[in-house]
């Protein structure tokens, strides 16, 4: 009884510091207005094997009621016909330039490396990194500006509303923001005085160009798979503001179309925080079976196999109706699917297997492979 007593006390605190975070997030305002004269922004956008979403995230970019600013496009070795599309709409449009990129050099990861030769290829005064599958509202460019320079970021990232068309990117996908709103404060972070590390969110990284070179560029995390979330302690480490905003109305990103690549993504990030710490993984994987999937195993248990004791019936109902009611705030303030919500534990349940996956892969030596690289120790990439 004890234990369903703890458990239902650290969901009702994980449900206040959601609560705390929704409220907290600012949204870019389409009403925003920026100084005069506009500064230049540089768009860069690394491209590997993106056909299927380029042109769209282009054309969204170039309707932008922004005047003054470029896109750039690094083809990353590509196999596909990335290179033909983007090159097709740079004849025709001078605002969009294509760059062929370089081989990886050892000891890179591929993002860091393509978002550092475009870094290097860049005019702007500003320099936004958004993925090739991101999706633009009109506004985008002027009301995030306007967002980074109210609050003098060195770095801008944040939400953006992460589409689902296949039932497995529904049902899985919006266990990402539940967990970082749950259990990340960002509601302190963001407001304390000092300058605190927040979350960066690699889709959309936005910083003004001196504050960018002063901690190095993608230089800086050169061999990091996660190289967005270190870019953001990087920031913090130099005493940097680091904003993190909801994007939702602005950007949004279809990613991980299908089961296999949702699988090789989450994988990815599992990775990460295992080659990192192999115990801050297991201790995420303990605290999430426990506050987030058990409780739906106690209450199916005690309904339909096992008759639990009548005074852990309640508790264990409160433990469910909490996760519920919680997933259901997240998934609405970002417009996810609804189906998510009821199938919290499948959804979850994929989430955790991937970090078991992760672990075990990490544990042998064998690596993940991301975009057809193969990432291990001997490739020094973390």
């Amino acid at each position: 009884m004890l234990y369903q007593i703890i458990i239902a006390v650290g969901l009702v605190v994980f449900a206040l510091n959601l609560i705390f975070n929704l409220r907290m997030l600012k949204t870019p305002n389409g009403g925003s207005k920026i100084p005069e004269p506009a500064p230049f922004i540089s768009v860069l956008i690394p491209a590997r094997d993106e056909e299927e979403n380029i042109e769209t995230c282009l054309k969204s970019l170039q309707k932008q009621d922004y005047s003054n600013f470029e896109i750039l496009v690094l083809d990353d070795n590509s196999s596909d016909s990335t290179t033909d599309i983007v090159s097709q709409i740079a004849a025709v449009d001078n605002r969009v330039r294509l760059i062929r990129g370089e081989l990886l050099p050892e000891g890179w990861a591929g993002k860091p490396f393509a978002c550092y030769q475009l870094a290097q290829n860049a005019r702007g005064s500003w320099l936004l990194f958004v993925d090739a599958d991101t999706i633009h509202a009109s506004h985008m460019l002027r009301s995030v500006l306007a967002l980074a320079i109210e609050f003098k970021a060195s770095l801008l990232s944040g939400f953006p509303r992460q589409l689902a068309t296949s039932f497995a990117q529904k049902v899985a996908m919006p266990v990402l923001y539940f967990v970082i709103m749950s259990w990340l404060p960002l509601w302190w972070l963001q407001h304390s005085k000092k300058p605190r590390p927040s979350l960066a969110i690699g889709q959309f990284l936005l910083f003004p160009r001196s504050e960018y070179w002063r901690i190095g560029g993608h230089k800086a995390v050169e061999s990091r798979i996660l190289e967005d979330v270190w870019l953001g302690v990087e920031v913090n480490r130099y005493g940097g503001r680091h904003v993190a905003v909801d994007l939702s109305p602005v950007v949004s990103c279809n990613m991980y179309r299908n089961l296999g690549a949702m699988w090789e993504g989450f994988v990815k990030w599992m990775y990460s925080v295992a080659a990192l710490s192999p115990a801050a993984l297991v201790g995420l994987m303990i605290a999430g079976y426990v506050f987030f999937l058990a409780p739906f195993y106690w209450l199916w248990n005690g309904l339909f196999i096992v008759a639990a004791p009548a005074s852990w019936q309640p508790v264990v109902v409160f433990q469910v109706t909490m996760i519920i009611f919680m997933r259901w705030l997240v998934d609405n303030h970002f417009k996810e699917p609804s189906v998510s919500v009821f199938l919290h534990p499948i959804g979850f349940s994929f989430l955790f297997l991937t970090a078991l996956y992760a672990a075990l892969r990490q544990a042998i030596g064998k690596g993940i492979r991301w975009k057809n690289r193969l990432y291990n120790e001997a490739s020094g990439v973390e």
